[in-house]
């Protein structure tokens, strides 16, 4: 299949670098996306070694570097505050760091930019209301009232995928943890130079994200699932941060602005089976949702871009190619779900403990070997 006509439902991360891929290999894309003002939320994202490789495949490597903070390692910290380890990361890229931490907005931008000077259609404040697979195309009906004939269809649209339940209406939705997190940015102190992670029922992470910006994560035990209003939603977060090392209840005081918090409760998913019927299939969170404790959503979701590219213009069926993209994907997607689901278990007291260090150290293996 070397070229034909794709619909990428979903602007966000996977589903952009998806139109880019797709577009790099000749295929007309038009990428269709819920929120009419194309927004993310303000905080940052943890970056790896393998996003830094895609990113040279997607030729987006300079303008994505500079946008961010690149780093070479993570450190490790007890619950009291210890150093325990610093685990040099690999670097992948040549002349380029192993990992970044950059801010959702710019990396945002980066995608949506390149997306639209690629030549692909996005249409904003759009959704597809019904799917007609007919065996030789998908006759789509826009939310727009607009339809529209295409030779794939491609579902990025998250963990509440409507693509996934149009698809596989059997298939069980996301599951809720027992655990979310908490987000927000601060000030970067000058000597942050790694991803600083704090072991514990309470999870922290610092992650830098520009000269002056660093943010913060804080994973929490939510077993209720609750839903915290708006108001005094800072004061909440410090609320959770009380009981950290003396360096994490420090920066606490720090987080005062309610509409900077960004809380999540965190849930997963794994489509053990097929990921695709006929001429649709499904990418990143909708097939595979992780949790972040192996910081690893975005970058499974950026490999399924490129895989399925690669996979398309490599087969002239479209099944066998649908086919040979998930039997790709499916350990190494599969490896990261379960081993940030064993952490979150080991954090709340649902499963044994797991060594950080150990495995992040293991993670950095896997995923540096080819996609």
């Amino acid at each position: 299949m070397n070229s034909g006509t794709i619909l990428v439902i979903g602007g966000g991360i996977g589903g952009l670098t998806a139109a880019i891929a797709l577009r790099a290999k000749g295929f007309t894309v038009t990428v269709i996306e819920r929120d009419p003002d194309w927004s993310v939320y303000g905080v940052g994202i943890i970056q790896q070694s393998n996003v830094i490789r895609a990113m040279a495949q997607l030729g987006l490597i300079d303008e994505y570097v500079a946008s961010g903070v690149g780093f070479d390692a993570v450190e490790i910290f007890t619950p009291t505050g210890q150093k325990v380890a610093r685990v040099p990361t690999p670097r992948l890229v040549d002349g380029y760091p192993a990992n970044m931490g950059i801010a959702r907005p710019a990396l945002h931008k980066i995608l949506g930019d390149r997306t639209i000077a690629s030549g692909a259609k996005v249409l904003l404040g759009v959704t597809a209301t019904q799917l007609n697979d007919d065996g030789d195309g998908v006759d789509v009906t826009l939310s727009n009232g607009e339809s529209a004939r295409f030779d794939l269809v491609i579902g990025a649209d998250g963990v509440y995928s409507q693509t996934r339940a149009m698809l596989f209406p059997e298939l069980p939705g996301p599951q809720f943890t027992g655990q979310a997190v908490w987000r927000y940015n601060l000030p970067r102190p000058a000597d942050l130079d790694a991803l600083q992670a704090y072991n514990g029922p309470t999870g922290v992470g610092l992650v830098p994200i520009s000269e002056d910006l660093m943010y913060i994560y804080v994973t929490t035990p939510e077993p209720d699932n609750p839903r915290y209003p708006r108001e005094g939603l800072a004061a909440v977060m410090r609320s959770k941060m009380a009981n950290c090392a003396p360096y994490i209840r420090e920066l606490s005081a720090l987080v005062t602005d309610d509409d900077g918090v960004v809380y999540r409760p965190l849930e997963g998913m794994l489509a053990e089976g097929d990921w695709h019927r006929g001429r649709i299939a499904l990418l990143g969170d909708a097939v595979h949702a992780t949790t972040p404790h192996l910081g690893q959503g975005a970058g499974m979701a950026i490999e399924d871009s490129l895989v399925l590219a690669e996979e398309l213009t490599q087969h002239d069926n479209v099944e066998t190619a649908l086919t040979a993209y998930r039997n790709r994907r499916f350990d190494r997607c599969a490896y990261i779900v379960r081993s940030s689901l064993a952490i979150c278990m080991g954090q709340i007291g649902k499963g044994p403990p797991v060594d950080n260090a150990k495995a992040t150290h293991e993670m950095f293996q896997v995923v540096a070997e080819p996609i």
